[in-house]
């Protein structure tokens, strides 16, 4: 799978002689002509793309699959294409660790439209995270003056608001 862009958040001064943690995650592209396939999470007001941690050993796709699934209620997971890696080292605030260093395996696939009910878990329930088919446009603006101007923003936008111009540019 091609490599599509290493960030590096910006508290970050080194890599070196730091303690990292390693974490695979996955991200769910599903795309309707112009609408898209997101979550909203009210307490970060932003559009993220569905998908999370991989378990220990976990296949990605089946990773994807069940978090796409669970986040969103999707049915009928079909035509699923890989789209590229996107890497990030994030500061840690968990003892152990100082950086955690995030692998998210992307791909493309189609879902029906209706959804069916979501398992999400009890953090994602409080943070107001709910599935929605949004125009791609609508998620990329929202998210871009979410960035600007509010400062409860998570420290995932920059990475899903980039994943989503980079869709936008490349498969529309």
């Amino acid at each position: 799978m091609r490599h599509i862009h290493t960030s590096i958040h910006p508290d970050i001064d080194t890599l070196d002689n730091k303690k990292i943690f390693l974490r695979h995650s996955t991200r769910a592209i599903c795309l309707k002509s112009e609408m898209i396939l997101m979550l909203y999470t009210d307490r970060y007001d932003d559009y993220s793309l569905p998908g999370g941690g991989l378990n220990q050993g976990e296949d990605p796709i089946e990773g994807m699959k069940r978090e796409l699934i669970e986040e969103t209620g999707a049915n009928n997971i079909i035509e699923i294409k890989p789209f590229g890696i996107y890497e990030e080292y994030r500061p840690w605030y968990k003892p152990d660790f100082e950086i955690q260093h995030m692998i998210s395996y992307c791909y493309t696939c189609k879902v029906d439209e209706q959804l069916g009910d979501t398992n999400l878990e009890h953090y994602e329930k409080s943070n107001g995270m709910k599935p929605s088919w949004i125009n791609i446009h609508e998620a990329i603006n929202h998210n871009e003056k979410t960035m600007i101007n509010n400062q409860r923003k998570g420290m995932s936008i920059e990475r899903e608001t980039y994943l989503l111009r980079l869709i936008k540019d490349e498969l529309f």
